[in-house]
């Protein structure tokens, strides 16, 4: 989905594991053996990386959750 600042989707591959991707990308962020882990590791990621949506598809395909993450703590914030 373009217009979306930070997100991901966690969806099911072929091969029956469980991927985070980031929209337009080509590569997986990560894949894992189930969608609880997937969730899991998409949160981390967008935490990490400032926040945003984690949409979750089911095995149909369809979106049947959307998550707001919030940005995790930076031990280094910015100043100012």
């Amino acid at each position: 989905m373009s217009g979306q600042a930070n997100s991901r989707d966690v969806v099911r591959r072929d091969d029956g594991t469980w991927a985070v991707t980031r929209p337009g990308s080509e590569r997986a962020s990560a894949v894992t053996d189930t969608q609880a882990e997937a969730i899991e590791r998409g949160s981390q990621i967008l935490g990490n990386d400032g926040g945003g949506e984690l949409r979750i598809h089911g095995t149909d395909g369809r979106v049947r959750d959307q998550r707001t993450i919030s940005p995790g703590n930076d031990p280094h914030p910015p100043k100012g």
